[in-house]
C-alpha cells in the first residue's frame, strides 16, 4: 500500500454563503433535524422531485471531481460543488446539518466518511471520496464516489474498483418482496472474497423530504434488517470497504471517521427508488 503519511486536520475557510432565494432544509440553524414521521414509500411527484435533486447532486460531484489533482485542496473541491448547487437553485444539504460546516464531505485515504473540506492538499497517490447531497423542491438527492489522485498504487486502485462493483451488485439485488438485508448480504459476500473489511456502524438510509428518514440499510448481513422492500421506497446504498478492520476512531471534530488501523477505505453511493422489478438510480448526471 502507499506509504503516504496519515491525514491531519487542516484549517477551515469561512462558511460559504447561499443565496437568500434558495429554500433551506428545516434543520438549518437548528442542532438537529425534526424526526421524520412520514412513509418510506413516496408519491410519483416526490420521486420526480428527487430525480431532479439527484441529478444536480451528481453533476455537482462530477464538476468537483474534474479538478481533483495533486496540489488541489479539499476546500477547493467544496467551493466547486457549493457553487454548482447554488447556481442551479439547490441548497447543499450537508451545510448546517447538525452543525456540519461545509457543502460536501471529502474523505481522503484512511477517512471512512464525513471528512470536512479544509486546507488539506491532495497528494499524488491519494484516494478521495466526494459525498454530495442537494436539496431542491423540498427533497434531497445523495451520492458519493471515490476518485484516484495522480498515480495510485494497485492495492488502492483495486479497492476503489471493487467498492464500486459492490454497490453495483447491491443495486441489482434490490427487488420488491425481499428483505433489506439482501443488500448487505451481497456486499459482504463480495468483499470477503478480497479480505476487505465492511464498515458496519455507518449505513445507507431512507431519504426523501428528510435527509435521513430513519430507515437503515446495513452493508453487512444483519439479521435485524428485516424491512421488506416495496415499490416506491427511496433510500441510499453506500458501501464502505476497507483494506483492514471495519473498526474506527473519530477525530475531535466529531465528524471525521478514520479506520482504527489507519488503512485505506473507499465508498460509493447512489440514491434509489424501488420499482416493480428492481431499482432505479435517481443520482445520475
Amino acid at each position: 500500500m502507499s506509504g503516504q503519511s496519515l491525514l491531519v486536520p487542516g484549517e477551515l475557510s469561512p462558511t460559504r454563503p447561499v443565496p437568500g432565494n434558495i429554500r433551506r432544509p428545516e434543520y438549518v440553524g437548528k442542532p438537529a433535524p425534526t424526526p421524520y414521521t412520514g412513509p418510506e414509500v413516496q408519491t410519483p411527484e416526490t420521486i420526480e422531485a428527487m430525480r431532479t435533486a439527484g441529478r444536480i447532486a451528481a453533476r455537482a460531484m462530477a464538476e468537483a471531481a474534474k479538478i481533483i489533482a495533486p496540489g488541489v485542496t479539499t476546500d477547493q473541491l467544496d467551493k466547486v460543488a457549493h457553487d454548482y448547487m447554488c447556481d442551479y437553485g439547490a441548497y447543499p444539504s450537508t451545510l448546517g446539518y447538525r452543525g456540519f460546516p461545509k457543502s460536501l464531505c471529502t474523505s481522503v485515504n484512511e477517512v471512512i466518511c464525513h471528512g470536512i473540506p479544509d486546507s488539506t492538499v491532495l497528494r499524488d497517490g491519494d484516494i478521495v471520496n466526494l459525498d454530495v447531497t442537494a436539496y431542491i423542491g423540498g427533497v434531497h438527492g445523495d451520492n458519493n464516489a471515490t476518485y484516484l489522485v495522480g498515480e495510485v498504487d494497485d492495492e488502492s486502485r483495486l479497492l476503489v474498483e471493487r467498492t464500486r462493483e459492490a454497490l453495483n451488485r447491491a443495486i441489482k439485488a434490490v427487488k420488491p418482496g425481499r428483505q433489506i438485508n439482501i443488500i448487505g448480504r451481497v456486499i459482504e459476500s463480495y468483499a470477503k472474497r478480497f479480505g476487505y473489511g465492511v464498515v458496519r456502524d455507518f449505513t445507507g438510509h431512507g431519504i426523501n423530504s428528510s435527509f435521513h428518514s430513519g430507515l437503515i440499510v446495513p452493508h453487512y448481513d444483519s439479521p435485524h434488517a428485516t424491512t421488506v422492500i416495496q415499490p416506491g421506497m427511496t433510500f441510499t446504498i453506500e458501501p464502505m470497504l476497507t483494506l483492514g478492520t471495519h473498526e474506527y476512531d473519530m477525530w475531535d471534530d466529531g465528524w471525521t471517521v478514520v479506520t482504527k488501523d489507519r488503512k485505506r477505505t473507499a465508498q460509493f453511493e447512489h440514491t434509489l427508488v424501488v420499482t416493480d422489478t428492481g431499482a432505479d438510480i435517481l443520482t445520475l448526471p
